[in-house]
């Protein structure tokens, strides 16, 4: 388990994030909501704007999302699966339009990948831990909202490296407000909802367990069980079959881990047989004990 303070510095971990490299975000089909175009104060379309606001429709959802997950048929296609969530009214909600808009986020969450989707559902039949599995969420959130992955890679991250914990409102509004400006919203976002946005990228992260405290929050000790780091790290290896490229992708930022702790976590998770890690000279091996991510789910269930 990692559980510790990170001390890389910024010229070490770059904070740039390029949407093309692993992600996959805005795409028709996936939630069915295209945002790559916007405009800007001339007019013109503004091509690549990867900011919504979607997240003001839904936070963390831990609770929804298991339960969600919990009845999900992997036999039925996704759109099955959602009829019969509307009409069994499995979340209680008295809203339909509430229902729809959780759906779709939760489209984009989890429900875009077939084997996300089945291996989630079976580490919630077989009791995977629950703060293990809201590591998963928080992950495969991030990794859907730009905007979400965003606030703890160029804000939360480099607070952090400066060794700064506590994070108001203003820390937050502040990037968004500087986002806005360089175009990089969907469009043009008015005081009332930057503000709004701040709040909800506080209240989101603090319920992921990035940020703790309630009136005044803070950054959250560095926590990823190993069991969850190994599903995160074969999921990446499904996008970067490059052992040592893996090391360096981005999403660990998502943890605050730098190389040397990614490293550390593998090693780890070899001496508990969750996968095989071997590093000789420049060459980087790294294999698991499961071909799909839905195996390798029953594989972490196991221990």
């Amino acid at each position: 388990m990692y559980h510790c303070g990170f001390t890389q510095t910024p010229e070490k971990m770059s904070t740039a994030y390029h949407a093309g490299q692993n992600f996959a975000y805005g795409l028709a089909g996936r939630g069915g909501e295209m945002i790559g175009t916007n405009f800007d104060k001339a007019g013109k379309i503004r091509s690549g704007a990867p900011y919504t606001s979607r997240i003001l429709k839904a936070g963390a959802l831990i609770g929804d999302t298991k339960t969600l997950l919990s009845h999900w048929d992997v036999s039925a296609t996704v759109d099955e699966n959602v009829r019969r969530v509307h009409r069994d009214n499995i979340f209680g909600k008295a809203s339909r339009s509430r229902v729809e808009d959780i759906l779709a986020i939760f489209r984009r969450r989890y429900l875009s990948e077939k084997s996300v989707t089945a291996a989630l559902v079976a580490l919630i039949r077989r009791k995977f831990p629950p703060s293990s599995l809201e590591r998963l969420l928080y992950f495969h959130s991030a990794r859907a909202d730009r905007l979400l992955h965003d606030a703890v890679a160029e804000v939360l991250l480099p607070m952090k490296q400066r060794g700064l914990i506590d994070i108001a409102v203003h820390d937050f509004q502040r990037p968004v407000e500087r986002w806005v400006e360089q175009g990089k919203t969907v469009s043009t976002w008015s005081e009332t909802t930057i503000l709004r946005v701040a709040q909800e990228l506080l209240a989101t992260l603090r319920d992921f367990g990035i940020l703790e405290g309630a009136s005044k929050k803070r950054i959250a000790p560095a926590f990823l069980p190993v069991e969850s780091f190994a599903y995160i790290a074969f999921y990446l290896k499904q996008h970067q079959p490059s052992g040592s490229k893996l090391i360096e992708l981005p999403d660990w930022k998502l943890f605050f881990l730098n190389r040397e702790s990614v490293e550390r976590m593998l090693f780890e998770a070899h001496q508990h047989s969750l996968l095989e890690y071997h590093v000789a000279g420049s060459v980087t091996r790294l294999t698991f004990p499961a071909e799909t991510l839905e195996e390798y789910a029953d594989v972490l269930t196991q221990r």
